[in-house]
């Protein structure tokens, strides 16, 4: 059995266990390979531990950089209560409109807003919004621009606030310094920053399964 088989099946396996089918989430995995959405979404147990941070952090509102499908939107909205609010800012309208149908399909598209175009202009808008600050903000964009991402995160949470990196490994990339490619600069950039800040505590984890090789970084906002 090769490496990434046995990766596979490990997977397949705490999926059945820890995260069994559920018809929405299946019917957003069809209909965002119906679309040709690219298939870089979240794995099932990932999402699932999306919902447990989010559960774990009693979040009562999200902000995700990177909509998709709406795949993890869904896990992360089903951690909210009746009254919270997921903000999800995704580049591509047509990846947006996928998203909001199956965001509806799963009864969540009132506590769901999706916002379209560049997150780095949509960003902005929302701050000059003055919204209270979220309680977690999940980051799963473009590469390039999370060291970016993770200041605005900073600039719209507060003490006590999780920012979720996603995908900070690269396979390993991220290690390799002859590798400078505009994702891996930008998890770098990204990782050095949680290092440095003064208003952040964080860690990353590398992990492999039915995506590969990757990893995520956490970061708790301090005073």
């Amino acid at each position: 059995m090769s490496e990434s088989q046995l990766w596979d099946d490990v997977d397949a396996y705490f999926n059945a266990h820890l995260s069994p089918d559920d018809p929405a989430l299946e019917a957003a995995l069809r209909e965002s390979e119906a679309a040709q959405l690219p298939q870089v979404n979240v794995t099932a147990n990932q999402g699932k531990l999306l919902q447990l941070l989010a559960q774990i952090q009693g979040a009562r509102t999200i902000l995700e950089i990177g909509t998709l499908g709406g795949y993890s939107t869904i896990w992360l909205a089903r951690a909210l209560p009746a009254d919270g609010r997921l903000v999800t800012l995704e580049y591509s309208a047509r990846h947006a409109e996928v998203a909001t149908r199956n965001l509806a399909r799963a009864g969540l598209d009132a506590l769901v807003d999706v916002r379209v175009g560049p997150a780095l202009e949509s960003l902005p808008k929302l701050a000059d919004e003055n919204p209270a600050p979220f309680d977690l903000v999940f980051i799963d964009a473009d590469k390039g621009n999370n060291p970016h991402y993770l200041e605005w995160a900073l600039k719209l949470t507060s003490t006590g606030s999780l920012i979720v990196l996603d995908n900070v490994v690269r396979g390993g990339r991220v290690a390799d310094p002859d590798d400078t490619a505009d994702d891996v600069r930008g998890t770098r950039a990204a990782i050095e920053l949680i290092g440095a800040h003064p208003r952040l505590s964080g860690t990353a984890i590398q992990t492999v399964g039915s995506k590969g090789y990757d990893g995520f970084a956490l970061a708790r906002v301090l005073a």
